[in-house]
């Protein structure tokens, strides 16, 4: 029986990218979304990955939405916390919505969405939880204090909660990525692209959402047993640490 992967904000960018290779991997895919019904609609059309609805930053909504994937699927093996916003601004000039906005987002929906499955994982002795924090979350970045704090946060989140899962078979790991070519990078000006951004990425380019994608597999997958409490880079050697 094909194990059950959930994938947050999964229907578009990266998330998109996850959710079809976890499916191409042999995994029954449910792929969370928040708000573009258009999008999820195409993407269920396109790809028969069941899309359901809900705000990860509300923990009774995700308990609730995470019992009906596991009434339509099975329970969640694989849990790849996926979900996040940006709302930017120097510090100095940044309120307490935009700050609320992205740590809720981005950081509070991993206690929401984790919590719901970890006892079940424990119960069964396997678990996969993976997190996309990002390159900001390791080096920081001006206008984004909210977003890197929330991204640090996620990386905290699986080294303490590797360890708390080892014995039981449970995995918890971070894929950070660089500047990867989704909607909202490639809505930057070609200009700035050309002269601010790929020239502090040494490999010379965007990466490809199917790059981070590829990552979550490997992590997701039996072979990755004993890589746990870790953070892979993919950011083309932009920030090596």
């Amino acid at each position: 029986m094909s194990r059950v992967a959930l994938v947050t904000g999964g229907t578009r960018g990266i998330g998109e990218a996850i959710s079809k290779a976890l499916k191409a991997a042999g995994y029954k895919v449910a792929a969370n979304y928040a708000g573009n019904d258009a999008a999820a609609a195409k993407f269920t059309e396109e790809t028969g990955i069941p899309a359901y609805k809900w705000d990860v930053g509300d923990y009774d909504a995700c308990a609730a939405s995470i019992a009906k994937v596991e009434a339509d699927l099975g329970p969640v093996e694989i849990l790849v916390n996926n979900a996040g916003i940006t709302r930017d601004g120097f510090f100095h000039k940044m309120t307490k919505d935009q700050w609320s906005a992205v740590i809720r987002t981005n950081l509070d929906s991993l206690f929401n969405m984790t919590r719901p499955v970890i006892e079940g994982m424990r119960a069964r002795n396997f678990g996969r939880i993976i997190v996309i924090s990002s390159i900001n979350g390791q080096k920081g970045q001006a206008g984004q204090a909210n977003y890197s704090a929330a991204k640090a946060g996620d990386i905290g989140f699986i080294k303490a909660l590797a360890q708390e899962g080892a014995s039981k078979g449970i995995t918890a790991n971070a894929i950070c990525p660089g500047y990867i070519a989704t909607e909202m990078v490639k809505a930057v000006p070609e200009e700035v692209l050309k002269t601010k951004i790929l020239p502090l990425i040494p490999v010379g380019r965007l990466g490809e959402p199917e790059e981070i994608a590829r990552g979550v597999v490997f992590l997701a997958s039996d072979d990755a047993g004993f890589v746990t409490g870790s953070t892979l880079t993919i950011n083309g050697a932009q920030y090596v640490q």
